[in-house]
């Protein structure tokens, strides 16, 4: 079966020997992929030293009923630039609906609604995003870089971080203890 030719909705795990240690294990929920370029979130580590009771109070929001949940560090690329990727039961004016599997929000307005015990019911928050420009990702995907799974709820809502890339390498029906760094061309 061939592949999507865009991976909107979907993960891309890193495999072994990527090559970059910021993407070592990496789980990314592809949230745009299109031909002018891609934008993920990272979901494999979490950011040290803020959770999201930080977040709001920054942005002088009170955390009112928001749970005190971690920040994943969801990419190098702007790294203090905020997101939330999140059920589709909420939707703001520049929400982004990813696939039918989950929705990409970036404003306040989230924030505020999460606080008030308003906002979506399920949602994980990231700093910073992954981005190629395009045709970038595409170059990657041909080289030993990058493993494709579908965007699944479980792994982005109810697994912890640091069992994500495997879990999802499982649910491929790939061993990722059998996986090398090692490639060749036959």
């Amino acid at each position: 079966m061939d592949a999507p030719r865009f991976l909107s909705g979907q993960f891309l795990l890193a495999m072994p020997g990527i090559g970059d240690p910021r993407f070592e294990k990496a789980v990314i929920a592809m949230c745009v992929h299109d031909e002018d370029g891609a934008l993920g979130i990272g979901l494999g580590r979490i950011a040290p030293r803020i959770g999201f009771h930080d977040l709001l109070k920054q942005l002088d929001i009170d955390p009112g009923e928001a749970p005190n949940a971690a920040i994943h560090q969801g990419g190098p690329v702007e790294p203090t630039r905020g997101f939330i990727l999140h059920t589709p039961d909420w939707g703001g004016a520049d929400s982004i609906d990813v696939g039918g599997r989950w929705v990409l929000s970036a404003t306040l307005d989230i924030l505020k609604a999460i606080a008030a015990g308003k906002g979506p019911t399920r949602w994980v928050a990231a700093l910073g995003y992954a981005g190629w420009q395009g045709g970038q990702l595409e170059q990657e995907m041909r080289r030993h870089g990058w493993f494709v799974t579908p965007g699944d709820e479980d792994l982005l809502y109810d697994r912890a971080v640091d069992e994500r890339w495997a879990a999802a390498f499982a649910g491929a029906g790939v061993d990722p203890r059998l996986l090398t760094a090692e490639f060749g061309t036959a």
